[in-house]
């Protein structure tokens, strides 16, 4: 249905994302500008791994000189920030790939055939690649979905047989703004970068998004429920927000 026609009714429409190219710091960052009738002024982020920027805005801002001019008076701190990203390094052969917080190097294999694997090599644990170097990245992303399907499904079903609780759905995603999500009629949602991080860290993924079965806050309760399943809870949780920028920004495309 039109749009136009929906406003003419009188129904109130979200204006969709505006977005733009935006140059900071030597880069061109893909820019998103998403307004929010509670937003009350305009807030700036950066997406995890440095990916790209989102400004968030007051109703009817998206596309105003007022948005140019809040960029212009940060570019200081963008460019702060920005430097203190780590390098997006690309998903090829030779360079090194964290399986379960295990540095993998990738190995590719032009001639032969099947899905990746890990495999050890002189003592030492690759990350074995075959096919169609162009399916490279595509196939080492697939290898962390799999994984992540097998670890988690399992890890899932032992936290909710603990809590007394069911999931109605696990789904797995790369997103960009967080490490999973728990909706409120049971849907479990994951990033399947979690692979990438020690076992622990993985268990308390998924011990977290479990506790919001029986809590959707992060309240104190929550926190005891999350302790409850994961007694790691304080560390893991500390060691994703020291390295979940850097695996956020390895890249798969």
């Amino acid at each position: 249905m039109p749009l136009g026609f929906l406003k003419m009714i009188g129904l109130r429409v979200a204006t969709p994302p505006a977005e733009r190219m935006h140059r900071v710091a030597g880069r061109e960052l893909p820019l998103r500008i998403v307004e929010n009738a509670r937003a009350k002024r305009l807030t700036l982020r950066i997406e995890p791994g440095g990916k790209g920027l989102r400004v968030t805005v007051p109703r009817g801002l998206s596309r105003s000189r007022e948005v140019d001019e809040f960029l212009a008076r940060h570019a200081g701190w963008l460019e702060e920030r920005l430097k203190k990203l780590p390098e997006r390094p690309l998903v090829r052969p030779g360079i090194k790939v964290p399986v379960r917080g295990v540095p993998h190097l990738i190995v590719h294999e032009p001639g032969g055939r099947g899905a990746a694997d890990t495999a050890m090599r002189d003592g030492a644990p690759v990350l074995v690649v075959r096919g169609d170097i162009r399916h490279l990245p595509r196939r080492v992303s697939d290898f962390l979905k799999r994984e992540a399907k097998r670890d988690i499904e399992a890890l899932v079903a032992k936290h909710t047989v603990a809590l007394g609780k069911r999931a109605r759905a696990i789904r797995f995603r790369d997103t960009k703004s967080r490490w999973g999500s728990c909706t409120s009629d049971g849907v479990l949602s994951f990033s399947w970068r979690i692979m990438m991080a020690p076992p622990p860290v993985i268990d308390y993924l998924v011990a977290h998004e479990v506790a919001h079965l029986k809590e959707m806050n992060h309240g104190a309760r929550f926190w005891k429920v999350c302790r409850e399943l994961c007694p790691e809870t304080d560390r893991c949780k500390d060691w994703l927000k020291r390295n979940g920028t850097a695996l956020q920004a390895i890249g798969f495309e």
